[in-house]
């Protein structure tokens, strides 16, 4: 599935803020923490607990979360398909970098150990 770039600046300019409940919901609703989710989200772009709640209380764009974000050198691990679209297949990088977030926090919802979510 290939995506437009209308749909790569829609995506852009959703808030982290607006999502971030969702994954909330996601991971809880399976019995995973807040902490987990944390983690795993702090794995991705070296955010501490503390940055992470700033970026959400300052509203960011995914945009402006992910330009601020050094993410982790094993990134390129995360591979799948989410939301109908093959990772590693995604052309654009802020699209692919968000769709990585969701891989995360997917398989964390899963079940999935920490150890390997955490590649």
């Amino acid at each position: 599935m290939k995506a437009s770039e209308e749909h790569h600046r829609k995506i852009a300019k959703l808030t982290f803020a607006s999502v971030y409940p969702h994954y909330v919901a996601k991971i809880q609703k399976k019995g995973r923490t807040l902490q987990e989710l944390h983690q795993v989200i702090s794995w991705l772009t070296s955010f501490d607990e503390e940055k992470i709640l700033s970026l959400i209380e300052a509203n960011v764009t995914f945009e402006l979360f992910f330009k601020e974000a050094h993410l982790h050198p094993n990134a390129h691990l995360i591979r799948g398909v989410i939301c109908g679209y093959r990772i590693e297949e995604i052309e654009n990088p802020l699209t692919q970098q968000i769709r990585m977030l969701d891989k995360l926090v997917d398989e964390l919802a899963k079940g999935r150990q920490m150890a390997k979510i955490l590649r």
